[in-house]
Parts: structure tokens; C-alpha cells; sequence
């Protein structure tokens, strides 16, 4: 049964798409069947996966909101072994119109139940913020992964963030755990990136990934060719980068 893992961090432009992307698509070329679910209303894992968001028919919104099947919405992407759970427009209404659904913070978990032994693993690219499509994340995931800059405000929003957290734990999803922490955007030639990972590495201990993403030209390049760093320039730093990460993951599972 594949391990729902949520990306999220209620501060945005932290490098989270980034990081779902090029994870799902390492982990794909290491063997794993792996389905990125794209919950964001941006649509940019959607596009960073090479699809048009536009002109998509089948999409997450169809299964959140107009209750079709999911094995109907789940598309195959370049990567072999990655498939997606596309974003289209509509997204940017589903939180309004999924207000008025019975077991609205469920939709998620119970639509995932026909394709959980399908894949070893299911990344839910969660929304910016902690409303309902973020709730229905938290509920049918089995752990969060938290991607932070190494920057200033960084920690900001992480206290909030634990506490809702462990706010859905209590009500929601008992089961719920810190997967892990991944240090992105970090730029070495600045002391404060290595005050701030000093600082995150206090915070979360063990649960902070040994593996730093370090900012890179080439990562921010691949989404707008909709494709992931592996496939894109799979050489550079960037790629070396999450590849590793991808490894100490999987490393982790075991």
C-alpha cells in the first residue's frame, strides 16, 4: 500500500514544486511507482510536468468536487513509472465548492483508496495556505514533509504550521508525523543561510534531511520546459542535489 506523503509550508515561493517534482521524479528512476497528486491551484506542478493546465479535461477538481472516479483523472507523465493527478483551472473554486460536501476534510482520503496499492508512494503538492484542500491533504496523508529556505523569515510561519499540525492530529488524522525537513534555495556564500540551518537543525533535530538544495539557475529553468532537473540538465548541481536527496528518502523508508 503506497505511503501518502503531503509537501507543505504555508509560506510560498520556498521551493516547494521544485521539490515535489524533482522527488517524484528521482524516486520514479529509482525504481518506485510513484503519483504526484497536485493540489495547489497554481497548477505548477501540473506544468512543471509538462502539461497544459488550460486545456486540461481530467483534473483533481473533477474527483474533489465532481465526485468522478479517480483512476478517471490520473495521467502518465514523461517519467516512466510517475504518473499525476493534474491541476486544472477549476482548482482556484473547489475550496468553495467542496464547503457543502458531507465529510468535506475526507474527499481526498476517500477517493485515494482505488489507487493506494497501485503505488509506493502518492506527493500531494499542497496549497500555500491551511484551508480545506490542505485539511483534506493532512487527512489522507501518513506524514508532511516541510520544505524551508534557508532565509530570514523562514521560521516564521513553522510554529503556526506545527501547531495546525497538530491540530488535524488531534481531531483528523491521529496518525499523522513529521516525515522530515528539507533545507532549499540555500546559498553558501551567505552567513545568514548558515545561521538559519543552524537554527532549523535546533528546531527539528533528526527530522531535518542531511541533503541541502542549494539555489540554482538550471532548477528554476526546467518548469518553464515542463520537464524535471533529471530530464532537463541532469549534470547540474541542482540535479546531483535532489537526486541525493531522493536516495537519503528512500534510504529513510527502509
Amino acid at each position: 500500500m503506497g505511503k501518502v506523503i503531503s509537501f507543505t509550508n504555508k509560506k510560498g515561493g520556498v521551493g516547494k514544486t521544485t521539490t515535489i517534482v524533482n522527488m517524484a521524479a528521482y524516486c520514479a528512476d529509482l525504481g518506485k511507482r510513484v503519483l504526484l497528486i497536485d493540489l495547489d491551484s497554481q497548477g505548477n506542478a501540473t506544468t512543471g510536468l509538462g502539461f497544459s493546465k488550460s486545456a486540461l479535461k481530467k483534473s483533481v477538481y473533477a474527483v474533489l468536487v465532481d465526485d468522478d472516479k479517480i483512476t478517471n483523472n490520473i495521467l502518465p507523465t514523461e517519467v516512466p513509472l510517475l504518473d499525476i493527478l493534474p491541476a486544472n483551472v477549476d482548482l482556484t473554486g473547489a475550496e468553495v465548492d467542496m464547503v457543502y460536501k458531507r465529510s468535506r476534510e475526507a474527499i481526498l482520503k476517500n477517493a485515494l483508496r482505488d489507487v493506494k496499492n497501485n503505488y509506493d508512494y502518492i506527493f500531494i503538492d499542497c496549497p500555500p495556505s491551511l484551508g480545506l484542500l490542505t485539511i483534506n491533504a493532512w487527512v489522507a496523508s501518513d506524514s508532511v514533509l516541510i520544505p524551508l529556505q534557508a532565509e530570514y523569515y523562514a521560521m516564521e510561519g513553522v510554529s503556526q504550521l506545527m501547531n495546525t499540525i497538530s491540530m488535524v492530529k488531534q481531531h483528523l488524522n491521529p496518525g499523522l508525523v513529521i516525515e522530515g525537513v528539507v533545507i532549499t534555495m540555500y546559498d553558501g556564500r551567505a552567513n545568514v543561510s548558515k545561521q538559519i540551518t543552524a537554527e532549523i537543525k535546533k528546531f527539528f533535530k533528526n527530522k531535518l534531511y542531511e541533503i541541502i538544495i542549494p539555489r540554482n539557475i538550471r532548477l528554476s529553468e526546467a518548469p518553464s520546459h515542463g520537464k524535471p532537473i533529471m530530464l532537463y540538465d541532469p549534470k547540474c548541481v541542482g540535479a546531483r542535489a535532489y537526486k541525493a536527496l531522493a536516495e537519503e528518502f528512500l534510504s529513510k523508508q527502509k
